[in-house]
């Protein structure tokens, strides 16, 4: 009996020290989570913002800049956003959160002021690209530090906040951008994204304590895959020259278009085989490429930007050329889409959490992106209001039902210590289609308007369809019929974008079959976790040492 009692006491015992004692100082969720999650708000608001914004003020900054490469405005910023993005993950590798959050939150604001600045189209597109540089890092290593600070399978709601404040931004992007266009203040779109980087940074400085790699600066830049990374900004620059030219500079079977268009793509491919086959650090693991179910949320993650982005970015254009509508009100008229996207995105991340699972949310998004295009591409220059502003709600709430839930197939099946590149990549993909959504788009816009576009009006511009966006605000002064035969050119070439969209919809819609609902994970990647403040540790010791105690003093008790 004597050896039971001894035994019972030592389970005792044990099962006391393993048990966790609270500590005063409680969840890692507290005051300072929410203060850094709020820095991350800050930071991730500037992108959609700057994107959308522009949008509405584009025919004001054109006419002002006295320039033709209207394209480039949008382009220059994703294709440089886009290229860094892969690289964006080394650098939280290698640098630490806090150093790259910091280098990417300068980054933007120099790219902002250097626009903000802009005496020429030139400038502009050069300052849009180091600006992009600065955005691309932002939306990729915010995702990476929640990814570090909350477990997958409690961040429905956190990413769905993330999206509703990505959504509040596409929102007022476009009324901000239309208001300052009209007060011929355009230039303000770009200098107010300032006091938002130095609300960020100050933040980000204060309380983003994270661990940060030892070593120099040397050996951390030896660490980064260098090769892959000119691989794939060399491809992807190639990829967007051909989309910006195809069918504006050159025709779609140019050499010039097909060949930078080809070694394009055929670079990134090989970027993804040299990645696997010789980096030491690479940019993109092949296990993040080598499970259906994260394959797929890659796909999904592609596809649906290229619909968000393109909608989002020609319906301003719909309403000034189509139905009158001033740069301010056609940021208004697309709130129908914006305005959705947010709640939605809320209320699918907290279905995510709630079910466990995310592989039904993505049918029923893409359903109604598929209804959505479908809609859009019966709208022409004389449709109803109701019609105009309805059909693009539809966008918003398939758009962002999709937008929310990709997210987790990207990550459930791999170890959370991939999670950084996985994530850069994903950001990578969300980025590189908006590249192709805006100029696949414009391209599209601008081939139809060259064929359906009265002769006589096309003779009366400048340089011909290049300054056609200049000119929308000036289609109310046409005399008729050109003034019709110009609004119907616009409607029935932005009909033509929605046709292709519903067939990008269609492929989104089948990549969801090869997804599986995988298990999320629990648990983070404690390497990266918040470090505790000195009187945090002195608290913990002090719990342990009372632990310690309590058991000693059972052991005691049972030895007497």
């Amino acid at each position: 009996m004597a050896a039971t009692g001894t035994t019972n006491e030592g389970t005792s015992a044990s099962n006391l020290l393993a048990t966790p004692v609270p500590t005063p100082t409680g969840s890692t969720r507290g005051a300072r989570f929410w203060l850094i999650f709020l820095a991350l708000g800050f930071s991730l608001f500037l992108s959609p913002l700057e994107l959308t914004s522009t949008s509405t003020a584009l025919p004001s900054i054109i006419q002002d800049l006295n320039g033709n490469d209207f394209i480039w405005i949008a382009s220059s910023y994703t294709l440089t956003s886009t290229a860094i993005l892969p690289m964006s993950g080394g650098l939280a590798e290698v640098f630490g959160r806090r150093p790259a959050m910091i280098f990417a939150l300068s980054l933007f604001s120099i790219g902002s002021a250097l626009c903000g600045s802009a005496q020429n189209m030139p400038w502009l597109i050069a300052a849009r690209g180091v600006q992009g540089m600065g955005g691309g890092c932002i939306l990729s290593i915010t995702n990476i530090i929640i990814s570090d600070l909350v477990p997958l399978k409690e961040r429905g709601f956190i990413s769905g906040v993330l999206g509703l404040i990505w959504a509040m931004a596409a929102a007022l992007g476009p009324i901000i951008g239309g208001a300052l266009a009209d007060a011929g203040q355009w230039r303000w779109i770009f200098y107010l994204n300032l006091p938002i980087c130095g609300v960020a940074l100050v933040l980000v400085l204060l309380l983003l304590n994270v661990p940060t790699p030892p070593g120099t600066l040397s050996s951390k830049l030896a660490r980064l895959d260098w090769v892959g990374n000119t691989i794939i900004v060399g491809s992807t620059t190639a990829c967007v020259i051909a989309l910006t030219w195809a069918g504006v500079v050159y025709p779609w079977s140019s050499t010039r278009v097909l060949a930078p268009l080809i070694i394009g793509l055929c670079g990134l491919c090989f970027a993804v085989s040299y990645d696997a086959r010789y980096a030491s650090n690479p940019l993109i693991p092949i296990s993040v490429l080598s499970n259906r179910t994260t394959l797929s949320g890659y796909a999904q993650t592609f596809f649906n930007p290229v619909i968000t982005l393109t909608a989002i970015y020609y319906l301003p254009t719909y309403y000034q050329a189509c139905k009158g509508a001033s740069a301010i009100r056609s940021g208004v008229e697309l709130f129908g889409l914006v305005m959705t996207l947010g709640p939605v995105v809320i209320l699918t991340g907290i279905s995510v959490t709630k079910t466990n699972s995310y592989r039904w949310q993505c049918w029923v998004g893409w359903s109604l992106l598929l209804i959505s295009m479908g809609l859009l591409s019966t709208l022409h220059a004389d449709s109803t209001t109701g019609k105009a502003i309805g059909y693009p709600s539809l966008v918003g709430i398939g758009g962002g039902v999709v937008y929310a839930v990709t997210y987790f197939p990207v990550l459930a099946p791999l170890p959370v210590g991939e999670s950084a590149k996985a994530l850069a990549f994903f950001a990578f993909s969300r980025s590189f289609a908006g590249v192709w959504g805006v100029t696949v788009g414009g391209t599209i816009l601008q081939n139809e308007l060259s064929k359906h576009l009265p002769a006589n009006y096309i003779d009366t511009l400048p340089d011909g369809v290049a300054l056609i966006y200049g000119s929308i605000s000036s289609i109310s002064n046409l005399p008729e019929p050109t003034r019709t035969q110009v609004r119907q050119a616009f409607g029935n070439g932005i009909a033509t974008i929605w046709k292709v969209m519903i067939g990008v919809a269609g492929a989104g819609f089948i990549s969801c079959i090869f997804m599986q609902d995988v298990p999320m994970h629990k648990k983070t990647d404690e390497k990266w976790g918040l470090e505790k403040k000195e009187e945090s540790r002195e608290l913990d010791t002090a719990d342990k040492e009372a632990g310690e105690a309590m058991v000693s003093d059972r052991a005691g008790l049972g030895d007497d």
